[in-house]
């Protein structure tokens, strides 16, 4: 106990922001539950817990850690004295790296004595770093499910199979090559999820787990699977898609329950005609009908290649030395040649918002998708491997070119792409070719020429405006280095515009760049047009100013004097020997570096309005966006049938990748525990060609039936990119500056009703009887018993029920700040759109497993079970009673 309280005293250096928590310790404890993984102190809530209260913690029947905890380790060692636990969750995948990705817990290992919880029936260890099973699992004799997903698996213990009352085992995206034997004594096992490792061969045992009702065993490196898989008569659904399968067995199609067979991108050239017949099998992706490859045929041709088609909820695949096209269910798509991997490998891939923090914009860049991330990092093809990825066309493409750019862990690289535009659509496809998979997103940015300048010299032009040339002496360098030229054209209109002035015109901005920090040995001759409607003839050179800036655009000094400036009729031709920003003003101002400081900055601001409208049929249900003001016409125009709302707000400039929030006020408020909620505001990044779009759920602590309210939501300004100019930031600072707009909102007055308010937390539920008599009810009141145990996981269970995540996100904002609430309303909502569906008792129990509460499906189950039960006593009594005839004893029976 010593130990234990020093160990206490480490809660500060692993986890800020956790003061107080001993205050809030106690109230963590609910009857027999500990919901700990929600706190990023949970470990030392537990610890705390023990110290104080060990009588009520050791009589825990339910506990939630997470594994990403930095006093997992000390917890651990208090777990065996919970003799009475029948679940225990220690995940990991509850924090995010830098790069949003999920991290694993620290969990590599359980106590010798952690076999004695002797009425453990749920374990849930994903997300954690097992590379074997710990074999004190071996000795929880009552454990019915057991998850050990997202681990390091490479394989199974040999007695495996005494875990004799299992009935649900995942070991989903591990690294299992093979199955021990003894899986097949598993008999009571109703589900097996194998997806995602490495196999290669299975068991013939697997034949004999005669209960089993789901096996997935997709995006494996299986070529064949056993025949004894016919004798699963109970099985329902089987999932081998994304495999190397080239045969079935045809007695697959004798299991009398089956009802999904998924054999999607596999090898298979011939299904066995029993097999194609059946309409609940899947076979796209198949090279079905194409004859085998002769030995002579032509290696390179990419007709005869495995095609995979990946549906939105899968996220990895698997390449061979074979090669392989794979196409996304977001557009994306794959070509890996025959050799570019020389064994098997997984690819994992998603798909995410860019965060600015990580993702550096250069000026002028332009977002053009999202970003798209493939592992494992850093693996080397033989050969390269050809990506196609869709992105929104930019308004400026003379201007513009379209880069992929891609992240090693280090810097930002850009990929030339070759661009196609699809038919019939807006939407574009940036091609590049990679050696490596890592990180990778189309950018837009100023058209690049480049060129290697030797010790004789060379020539460099503009292929936006051929007529900017550089011009590079013989001896301007001994070692050859790389120039790159950008420019960006600016009209005499945009000038006038933010000068304000009609005499103010600019040459296009250019911009030079080199690979070596030494300046050049001789000066560079840079040639620039001269300004709108200037020529040699009408020059007047007083008016005539060079400015060069540095590389953030934020200092423009005046060169004029410093350079000798030669004229032709079109062109002003000076030297230099350093890189950087160079620009040709033309104006009767005498300080033009603040001008065109202003200008440089106006250049790369967006005009943009707010929306904020409400749904017609659900005024509640809020949408916010802020739109580029060329579009405003036409996305009101297309949300005109479903919202309304105020007109737009007025127009205000923002920078490509800055951050904003938006504040509902006066009376209307939303979740503060939304994941994109900071401070009770929504949280926003701009990207001019992305959808700055959310639709939330509002709600108002104002009495609603007397009155309506009459809200706000305000727009702010947050986070300001780092390649900002210094005297913009400046500009925005203090809470005046940080406004941007405000919209009215309205939550309409409620229409009275009757109601009888029932007596628990104010709700009043109708009688229930979902299901059928014969398979059993569950009523008001059992809903009630189990709206009870299920905790912080309603959210989980609601989706697993089948409720869309707007419902979700609506029963949290209605019940705010009272979990008892959200859960009834939850199951009660998922009641009654379900009160009429025979199977719905069936779906409550999937639905219980599926989110990790074995606990609460076997008391459905035993509710379920207790009901038939009397039900069948009934009926054999009033048989017996009313001396029925011979049928009616027959339905009795």
């Amino acid at each position: 106990m010593q130990k234990m309280a020093e160990l206490l005293g480490l809660r500060d250096e692993c986890e800020e922001g956790t003061v107080g928590a001993p205050a809030l310790a106690g109230s963590c404890l609910a009857d027999n539950r500990l919901n700990l993984d929600v706190y990023p102190d949970g470990c030392h809530r537990f610890l705390q817990l023990f110290k104080e209260q060990q009588g009520e913690v050791v009589q825990v029947e339910f506990l939630r850690l997470s594994s990403n905890d930095c006093l997992l380790d000390t917890t651990l060692g208090s777990l065996p004295h919970l003799k009475h636990l029948k679940s225990l969750v220690l995940k990991g995948g509850l924090a995010r790296d830098e790069f949003g990705s999920y991290q694993h817990g620290s969990l590599t290992s359980l106590p010798p004595d952690f076999g004695n919880l002797r009425c453990l029936t749920h374990l849930d260890l994903s997300f954690n770093r097992l590379s074997t099973l710990p074999s004190c699992i071996l000795h929880l004799p009552s454990l019915r499910v057991l998850l050990v997903s997202h681990n390091s698996l490479v394989t199974l213990p040999e007695d495996f199979g005494c875990l004799s009352k299992l009935t649900f085992f995942s070991a989903m995206k591990n690294q299992l090559k093979d199955l021990p034997q003894s899986i097949g004594e598993l008999s009571m096992l109703q589900d097996l999820d194998l997806s995602e490792n490495a196999l290669e061969l299975l068991p013939e045992e697997v034949g004999n787990l005669h209960n089993c009702t789901e096996l997935d065993l997709s995006g494996n490196r299986l070529l064949s699977i056993p025949e004894s898989l016919a004798n699963l008569k109970s099985l329902r659904r089987l999932h081998l898609h994304s495999n190397l399968l080239v045969t079935v067995p045809a007695s697959l199609a004798s299991l009398p329950n089956l009802s999904r067979l998924d054999l999607q991108n596999n090898c298979l050239r011939a299904i066995p005609a029993e097999i194609q017949t059946l309409p609940f099998v899947h076979v796209r992706g198949n090279p079905l009908g194409e004859t085998e490859p002769s030995p002579q045929a032509d290696k390179s041709s990419t007709g005869r290649l495995k095609r995979f088609f990946l549906a939105s909820g899968e996220g990895s695949f698997t390449v061979t030395s074979e090669g392989c096209r794979v196409v996304l269910a977001c557009g994306i798509h794959f070509y890996f040649p025959p050799g570019a991997a020389s064994d098997p490998l997984r690819i994992h891939f998603r798909s995410f918002t860019p965060d600015p923090q990580w993702v550096k914009l250069r000026h002028h860049d332009v977002l053009l998708s999202r970003v798209l991330e493939l592992q494992p990092h850093g693996v080397q093809f033989q050969q390269e491997v050809q990506i196609w990825m869709p992105y929104v066309s930019p308004q400026t493409p003379h201007q513009h070119e379209v880069v992929v750019r891609t992240f090693s862990g280090q810097s930002w690289t850009d990929l030339k792409a070759r661009v196609k535009q699809k038919r019939k659509s807006e939407k574009c496809v940036a091609h590049c070719c990679v050696l490596h998979f890592s990180w990778f997103l189309v950018v837009s940015r100023l058209v690049q020429n480049e060129c290697k300048v030797p010790a004789e010299g060379t020539l460099l032009f503009s292929s936006v405006d051929p007529n900017i040339k550089v011009i590079f002496p013989p001896g301007v360098t001994k070692e050859p280095r790389s120039v790159k030229l950008q420019v960006l054209p600016v009209s005499a209109e945009e000038i006038e515009e933010i000068t304000a002035h009609a005499g103010c015109r600019a040459s296009p901005l250019l911009y030079l760049s080199q690979d070596s920090t030494v300046d050049f040995l001789k000066p560079v001759r840079i040639q620039l047009p001269l300004p709108p409607r200037v020529t040699g003839l009408n020059l007047d050179r007083s008016r005539l100013h060079i400015l060069h800036g540095d590389l953030e655009g934020q200092i423009w000094n005046d060169i004029t004097s410093e350079v000798v400036l030669e004229f032709t009729h079109l062109y002003a031709v000076f030297e230099v020997t350093h890189f950087s920003w160079y620009w040709l003003w033309y104006t009767t101002k005498t300080y033009i570096g603040g001008i065109a400081k202003k200008v440089y900055e106006r250049l790369r601001l967006y005009q943009v309005n707010f929306i904020a409208l409400q749904k017609k049929r659900d005024p509640e249900q809020v949408l916010l966006q802020c739109v580029p003001k060329h579009k405003v016409d036409p996305v009101l125009k297309k949300l005109q049938d479903r919202y309304r709302g105020p007109e737009p707000s007025d127009m205000v400039e923002m920078f490509e990748g800055e951050q904003f929030f938006a504040a509902f006020e006066r009376g209307i408020s939303i979740d503060m525990d939304r994941p994109d909620c900071v401070d009770g505001r929504l949280s926003f990044i701009f990207y001019s060609h992305l959808k700055n779009m959310k639709e939330i759920y509002v709600t108002s602590s104002v009495d609603r039936k007397g009155q309506a309210v009459k809200g706000q939501v305000s727009f702010y300004r947050g986070a300001i990119p780092e390649s900002i100019p210094e005297d913009a930031n400046k500009r925005r600072k203090g809470p005046d500056s940080l406004w941007l707009a405000t919209l009215p909102i309205k939550l309409p007055q409620l229409k009275l009703r009757d109601e009888n308010p029932g007596p628990l937390y104010g709700f009043s539920f109708p009688p229930l009887n979902l299901g059928n008599a014969e398979t059993g009810y569950l009523t008001q009141a059992n809903l009630l018993s189990i709206a009870r145990r299920v905790g912080a996981d309603w959210q989980s269970i609601g989706l697993n029920l089948g409720l869309t995540y707007q419902q979700i996100e609506r029963i949290g904002y209605n019940n705010r700040e009272d979990l008892n609430k959200q859960i009834l309303d939850m199951l009660f909502s998922w009641a009654q759109q379900n009160s009429e569906d025979p199977d719905c008792v069936s779906k409550l129990i999937t639905a219980m497993k599926e989110s990790g509460r074995q606990d609460i499906a076997d008391e459905v189950e035993a509710i379920i079970e207790l009901g038939q039960q009397k039900y069948s006593e009934s009926i054999r009594r009033l048989g017996l009673e009313q001396e029925s005839s011979t049928e009616d004893s027959a339905i009795a029976m």
